[in-house]
Order: C-alpha cells, then structure tokens, then sequence
C-alpha cells in the first residue's frame, strides 16, 4: 500500500496550491480518503474528506469555501485544492484512505483511517 503526497511548497497569503495523493496497492475505488494537517507541537487534524464515489464531502469549519477535495477513481488520485490560503494554513497536509466503509460514508477522526501517506510540506508566508 502506498499513498503518495505531492504539491506541496511555498505560497504567499492570499494565493492557491493543489496538493494530490496517488494511490496504490489497495482497491482506491472502494475506499473513502480524507486529508489532514499537522502543524508543529500542534495534533493531526482533519481538512477535508470524501467518500468513495466522491458523492460526499466534509470540511473542517477552519477551510470551509476555501478548500475542495476531489477524487479521480480512474487515476486513482485525490485532490486537495487550497485558495485563499492563510499562515494559519501552515502544516504538513497527510492524505489517509479508509477500507471497507459504506458507500457515503465520510471520516473525521484519524484512527478512522488505514493507510497514511508521507505527508506534504505547505508553507504560507505573510
């Protein structure tokens, strides 16, 4: 099983990153996938997550109309795009996949989730 970050980097307040997790090595289509962050001496918390058909979605109340997850069965990829992004948004985002859900079913909580990815620095400067 592999998930694998990318997109992350530097980026001004006020401006737009996309962050993507490729999937591999587990049925991608059968598993609802979520993003979270962790900010130094800070716990992991969710951002956003989606269910397996992409039907569903949640949002934590920090990054709601700002963000939008998005996923790609075919390419079996997940998407986190970011606009209007804050220095608070400062933190390494992780995409988790979650196995054997019901078919709306989204997560918020981490040990909700099986698999995790290596993670994806985003920096937002002032």
């Amino acid at each position: 099983v592999q998930l694998q970050a990318s997109g992350g980097g530097l980026v001004q307040a006020g401006g737009s990153l996309r962050v993507s997790c490729a999937a591999s090595g587990f049925t991608f289509s059968r598993s609802a996938m979520g993003w979270f962050r962790q900010a130094p001496g800070k716990e992991r918390d969710v951002v956003a997550a989606i269910s397996r058909s992409g039907g569903s979605t949640t949002y934590a109340d920090s990054v709601k109309g700002r963000f939008t997850i998005s996923r790609d069965n075919a390419k079996n990829t997940v998407y986190l795009q970011m606009n209007s992004l804050k220095p608070k948004d400062t933190a390494v985002y992780y995409c988790a996949a979650a196995s054997g859900k019901p078919f709306v079913w989204v997560g918020i909580r981490t040990q909700e989730y099986d698999y995790w990815g290596q993670g994806t620095l985003v920096t937002v400067s002032s």
